[in-house]
């Protein structure tokens, strides 16, 4: 039951996603509400094409073609071809975001996802970091920029993304897929790296 359970949480929190979730959340509860719904949902668009359904798929085709199950694409040495895969298509995000004049702290958003990848491709050489933390951190290192861009104090949205990592790395602890070491720095990557790039795209 515990495992079903760890399963399920680590399912619905997949690392890829957690771009989407930061646009989403400004677009909700931000004075970027304001904007138009057809804007709003074309970036929405581009951002779940670029940073979730091509890296998906083409990690999806790598697998299959390689014949792995799920539990094998996540050892160490197997990683490689994913994360290049999500490196160039989040590189194509920023690219395209760029190519339109976007908001600079929008790009900001995408660049610390991409700066996340990388580090996580260079600490992949010599050790596993849980990228699902990864996205945790990021999630929670944007809402931690964006209070202190826009001035308002996110302490119940923070207490519950806290306690929403918590659940998912101890997920991640119990299904063996990583160490606690690997799940704490999993989450300082994502949050520094987030919290930083967001933070120097608006000055």
């Amino acid at each position: 039951m515990l495992i079903k359970a760890a399963k399920t949480f680590s399912s619905l929190f997949m690392p890829l996603y957690a771009p989407l979730w930061v646009f989403v959340g400004l677009f909700l509860f931000s004075y970027l509400k304001m904007l138009p719904w057809g804007y709003k949902l074309f970036i929405l668009l581009i951002v779940y094409l670029f940073t979730v359904f091509v890296p998906t798929m083409g990690i999806q085709t790598f697998r299959l073609f390689k014949r792995w199950t799920h539990l094998e694409l996540s050892h160490r040495e197997h990683r490689h071809m994913p994360y290049i895969v999500t490196l160039l298509s989040y590189g194509t995000c920023l690219v395209l975001m760029t190519k339109m004049n976007t908001a600079m702290f929008f790009r900001g958003i995408v660049m610390s996802a991409l700066i996340c990848q990388i580090v996580c491709v260079t600490i992949n050489a010599w050790w596993k970091v849980s990228t699902h933390m990864v996205g945790m951190g990021g999630l929670v290192g944007a809402l931690n920029a964006f209070s202190i861009l826009f001035f308002y104090n996110p302490v119940w949205p923070f207490c519950a993304l806290l306690l929403l990592s918590g659940v998912l790395g101890t997920s991640r602890i119990i299904l063996r897929q990583h160490s606690l070491a690997q799940v704490l720095v999993g989450f300082a990557i994502g949050y520094v790296c987030t919290m930083t790039f967001i933070l120097i795209s608006w000055m």
